[in-house]
């Protein structure tokens, strides 16, 4: 049926209508009273969920220039630092700081495992002359579908004293907590198509005060990533260039639901999201890629052993019109995920499990009891 696509994947991710709604409106200039009290309600709003009073910005950007410019305004080239690599995202910061010359130590897992904050606390405590000015850490890697332990992590970076964190909260901003001002993070970056609910094209950026006395001696080359424009123009509820209008429009509408469901209300519906979409896929006796201790409420990745998972996701696609989300680089077409963050509710994750259930018949897998994932997703649901 023609316009009955149902997003399941990890960004972009469904759009409510009254953020269709704002995007369909005339444009306003971007220079003008209307705007400013619209931007500066965002910020504020922005603010809200960082849990910061730190500054939050805007930028025209994906979620990867949102982490760019949270790299590159605060260091110098030839820095040392330490970046968590356990999935595609946390390679492309290393890869990031090795464009811009700095002095790239990778802290590594393998892909579906989380980072080992002891690895970062021998690192960190071996550094006496406090060489190592930032420590980048992707919070829920996107490509597997693993939630690292920011928390733990972070706790080993403020015990340095010297080093900043900075944070790829692209698919965590959103649907985990990120309590940026209690735990001290220094640089958040996300993304605008994934838990704020809008399509892609707004990086978000939020820096604490450390972070800025660090911007003052950094000498990397940045001019429209360059934050301290952005710092200045949101203090006056402006923009440093053009901005996407309708973009804000809709994120000023999305933030505004967000409010009203509560930051304790969001996370509470994407653990329970998690729990029932990997319910429903243990049901299924399908294998799940990442374990229980370590799955992201944002996205669920399934590794169904002895079938292509690419043809799980053509079939998916061709008869129920759900996209699912493929693996990458290495594991192209070993697994599928699913993702449950920004507007998905209960019927949503019921849906996706039903179909799939029929998906894998069709594959000729039977090794499950017909019923039994949505079954066990609707337990879940039952319970919380």
């Amino acid at each position: 049926m023609q316009d009955k696509l149902m997003l399941m994947i990890p960004g972009p991710t469904p759009v409510p209508e009254a953020a269709l709604l704002a995007l369909a409106k005339h444009p306003i200039g971007h220079r003008t009273s209307e705007f400013s009290n619209i931007l500066a309600e965002v910020t504020e709003n922005l603010k809200w969920l960082h849990q910061t009073q730190s500054d939050v910005m805007l930028l025209t950007t994906s979620g990867t220039g949102a982490v760019e410019a949270g790299m590159i305004n605060f260091l110098s080239p030839g820095d040392r630092i330490l970046v968590g690599c356990n999935g595609k995202f946390g390679e492309r910061w290393a890869e990031v700081g090795e464009a811009y010359s700095l002095n790239v130590e990778r802290i590594t897992a393998e892909w579906g495992q989380p980072l080992d904050p002891q690895a970062f606390a021998e690192k960190l405590e071996a550094d006496k002359e406090k060489q190592i000015k930032a420590v980048v850490v992707t919070h829920s890697e996107t490509s597997t579908g693993v939630l690292n332990d920011l928390e733990t992590i972070n706790r080993h970076v403020k015990n340095h004293g010297e080093a900043l964190i900075i944070v790829d909260a692209v698919t965590s901003l959103g649907a985990v907590n990120v309590p940026m001002d209690a735990w001290g993070l220094d640089v958040v970056g996300s993304g605008s198509q994934k838990g704020y609910m809008i399509p892609p094209g707004l990086g978000i950026v939020a820096v604490s005060p450390k972070a800025w006395e660090a911007y003052k001696t950094a000498k990397l080359p940045r001019y429209y990533l360059d934050l301290g424009k952005y710092r200045k123009a949101t203090a006056k509820n402006t923009t440093p260039f053009t901005p996407p209008v309708n973009m804000i429009f809709a994120l000023h509408a999305t933030l505004r639901m967000m409010k009203q469901e509560g930051l304790d209300g969001i996370f509470t519906r994407h653990q329970r999201l998690m729990q029932a979409t990997r319910a429903g896929i243990k049901g299924l006796n399908l294998p799940l890629f990442v374990s229980d201790d370590c799955g992201s409420p944002a996205i669920t990745a399934v590794a169904p052993a002895g079938i292509a998972a690419d043809q799980v996701r053509a079939i998916m696609k061709k008869h129920f019109d759900i996209a699912l989300a493929g693996g990458q680089d290495h594991l192209s077409n070993k697994i599928f995920r699913i993702g449950h963050l920004g507007f998905v509710s209960d019927r949503d994750i019921l849906s996706a499990i039903s179909a799939l259930e029929v998906v894998m018949h069709e594959l000729g897998y039977e090794n499950f009891t017909p019923g039994a994932g949505v079954a066990a997703a609707a337990r879940v649901f039952a319970q919380s």
